[in-house]
């Protein structure tokens, strides 16, 4: 049965102790904001959406998003991820019940570079095991594999906002910056700042004295990057460069990009260097416990997951997340939507008149009609209209500007007509109407 709201979005759940900025945000807004001070179970997170009756969840990286926690909890519009990565979503259940999914890909970007390039000069240096044999009373003063990085060769993986800014702190630093990327937009871009495209990830790691990696969940056609850094691939780094390369590796990306026993072979063998790892294959969730697969290599330094973790990244997601779904809410805009990565949907502003009709549709043919005869049929004109298609989902967005609503009985009247053109009871998946 399809969602169906109308009005802004009143009421949020919010997990994993994002910046407090986000409920005074979105208190201000006049949203009531139920903050869960512990990282919930499922079965507990249904219990205080369903009780709260909460059309949004604010969240990170560890709560899962399942299609069972959707399917319970009727009254969910919005899930607002406070980070970029969207792995911890099932997007496709939440396609298929009409919940638009958000993220933030701006904001905790110069966190994320001021790690990299800190591991860089750092782990360049053997700072991190230098300090620890010095803390035991070892004094080891020497060169050896203390490097520079003014001259050597750095391969960014992924030219997108945060791949892009650390190859511009790198150019500053001296570096020769290379890359890959699959997308149009970021290899012109790439080449404009004066970087060398590779044309592979194998030619990128053999031709690299470091490689960091800045990918994201899937590729430009919706491909997983998952086990995409095969072990043959890791023990190519540095391969075509001078013996004494560094042959450092970041990844502050994404944890199954490999597996944590390539990674291993490659250090262990020598062909890696030394690394620094802020992702893994498995994290631990709603408390339960971890263990760190390279405990034992001094060679591999490893963080929790917290490249987008400052004092200044978190108070910056948090404004940006509650403007985004302030959007959402009051005007049906949508801007940082994961079903279509930078792609935005909104429609002339009118604040002094109007309703805002938004519907999550199946994109069978037909569907589209109805919603438009439905309007027809209401008597009321449509000043304004947007409409977006998110094939690989099956699902599309539809918004106009009326100038007068729907009523109970015209929406049900609409989403019944859906249903018999297209054969698909669910064709469409949610409706929210809202007064300007």
């Amino acid at each position: 049965m399809a969602r169906v709201h109308l009005g802004p979005l009143q009421r949020a759940i919010v997990v994993e102790n994002p910046s407090l900025v986000l409920d005074e945000q979105l208190s201000a807004a006049g949203v009531t904001v139920t903050r869960l001070s512990e990282t919930p179970s499922t079965s507990a997170l249904i219990d205080h959406i369903n009780k709260t009756g909460a059309q949004a969840i604010f969240k990170r990286s560890r709560v899962p998003v399942t299609r069972e926690l959707i399917e319970a909890c009727p009254s969910l519009l919005a899930v607002q991820l406070c980070c970029i990565g969207d792995d911890s979503v099932d997007k496709q259940a939440c396609a298929d019940h009409g919940i638009m999914v958000f993220n933030d890909p701006i904001s905790n970007g110069r966190s994320v570079v001021e790690m990299v390039i800190a591991h860089l000069l750092s782990l360049s240096r053997r700072f991190y095991e230098t300090n620890d044999r010095t803390r035991h009373g070892v004094w080891e003063k020497n060169n050896h594999q203390r490097y520079e990085v003014k001259g050597k060769v750095l391969g960014v993986l992924g030219l997108g906002n945060i791949g892009r800014s650390v190859a511009r702190v790198a150019s500053a630093l001296g570096m020769t910056v290379q890359f890959y990327d699959t997308r149009q937009v970021s290899l012109e871009l790439g080449r404009e700042l004066g970087w060398t495209a590779t044309e592979s990830v194998d030619a990128l790691f053999s031709t690299s004295d470091y490689v960091t990696v800045h990918l994201s969940a899937r590729d430009i056609h919706g491909t997983s990057n998952a086990a995409l850094l095969s072990p043959e691939t890791l023990m190519k780094l540095g391969k075509s460069r001078p013996a004494n390369s560094p042959r450092i590796f970041l990844n502050l990306s994404r944890g199954f990009l490999h597996t944590a026993g390539s990674l291993r072979a490659a250090v262990e063998s020598g062909q890696i260097r030394r690394a620094a790892v802020d992702v893994y294959p498995e994290e631990p969730r709603g408390g339960s416990a971890w263990v760190n697969p390279y405990a034992d290599l001094p060679q591999v330094v490893t963080t929790p997951h917290i490249g987008a973790s400052t004092q200044e990244a978190q108070p910056r997601i948090a404004r940006r997340v509650s403007q985004t779904f302030g959007e959402f809410s009051t005007l049906g805009a949508l801007r940082d939507c994961v079903f279509a990565p930078r792609v935005g949907l909104s429609l002339p502003t009118r604040r002094d008149s109007g309703v805002v009709l938004a519907v999550v549709h199946s994109t069978a043919r037909g569907t589209k009609r109805s919603i438009d005869n439905a309007i027809f049929d209401a008597g009321a004109s449509n000043l304004a209209s947007a409409h977006r298609d998110f094939e690989d989902l099956g699902v599309a967005y539809d918004l106009a500007m009326l100038d007068k609503g729907l009523t109970a009985d015209e929406i049900q009247a609409m989403m019944a007509s859906a249903a018999v053109v297209t054969g698909d009871p669910d064709a469409i998946r949610s409706v929210r109407q809202i007064t300007i």
